[in-house]
């Protein structure tokens, strides 16, 4: 069973955590996507309750926390700070981080911090910062499948998709990446009411026009940035990559080149999933967590 508490950090923000498991099990914080909430684990909490202590924020911007209306509010340090401020006020030592979608670019951010406390990382469906933004470039399919970003970074989006209905926006996000009809009523419903609550659309949509990575449009030939002209540093914690390999959002070529990034690193593909693995295949992301923590606590 999820518990909840509103918890005030010291980055100006109050987010909306859920717990579970034994407040003395190993901890696990999990960040979500868009456009979801502590919700995406909601297939991954009853597999591994038994024996960690899983910490789900909702994310600024999201369900039932603060939700800033500044583009500036939502660039990529802002969220690595609520975690590490959450960390603080939870008390945490040693913490497991895995991330889906945003909370994946949060978590590899986290992990180039450096922070010692941070001592095992696991993203899912989320890519690298460097190898998407060079794929961004490079490669036309992965550019033709981002172009939504451009999309949501426009002004008056929300707006526009008032207009067509929150049912019909429904429909638009998770058509082709699952089957509609795997999704309850009562968990469409719960999406909507989030999304509807006055101010966090805007929000969730601010984590795009706030993000630094460059999108352009199809058929442009535009130079790398100068970030991905350096040497970059290698992410030190252990890693845990698990890839819904029908993803048509962030595709499979996010893996290429990824060890060269990583430097212990472990990938997991799953062939049957496309982006939404965490409660499309809840047990093909437990599974390969379970091995990874068991080989690296010990236990």
């Amino acid at each position: 069973m999820i518990r909840f508490a509103r918890h005030p950090l010291s980055t100006g923000v109050t987010l909306n955590v859920g717990t579970a498991g034994p407040e003395d099990g190993a901890a696990i914080i999990l960040l979500h996507g868009f456009p979801e909430s502590h919700r995406t684990w909601r297939g991954v909490v009853p597999l591994l309750e038994d024996k960690y202590r899983l910490i789900m924020p909702d994310q600024r911007g999201f369900a039932g926390s603060d939700a800033p209306q500044d583009p500036k509010d939502y660039a990529t340090d802002k969220p690595v700070a609520d975690l590490f401020a959450l960390v603080d006020r939870l008390g945490l030592d040693d913490f497991t981080l895995v991330g889906h979608d945003w909370g994946g670019a949060v978590s590899w951010a986290a992990a180039l911090r450096g922070d010692p406390r941070l001592k095992r990382l696991v993203v899912v469906n989320a890519p690298h910062p460097v190898i998407f933004q060079k794929s961004l470039i490079e490669d036309a399919d992965q550019r033709a499948a981002s172009q939504y970003i451009t999309a949501f970074r426009a002004p008056g989006f929300e707006q526009a998709v008032e207009a067509m209905g929150w049912d019909t926006f429904f429909d638009k996000s998770f058509t082709g990446h699952v089957d509609l009809a795997a999704i309850p009523p009562e968990e469409k419903a719960q999406y909507i009411a989030e999304w509807s609550q006055p101010g966090v659309f805007t929000a969730m949509l601010n984590w795009y026009r706030g993000a630094a990575v460059m999108v352009p449009p199809p058929g442009v030939t535009v130079p790398l940035p100068d970030f991905l002209l350096r040497a970059f540093p290698t992410v030190k914690v252990p890693t845990l990559v698990v890839w819904g390999m029908r993803d048509k959002a962030l595709l499979p070529l996010q893996l290429d080149g990824l060890d060269a990034l990583v430097d212990d690193l472990t990938v997991e593909r799953v062939a049957d999933a496309g982006h939404f693995l965490p409660w499309e295949k809840p047990q093909a992301l437990a599974r390969p967590l379970r091995t990874f923590l068991e080989s690296r606590l010990g236990a």
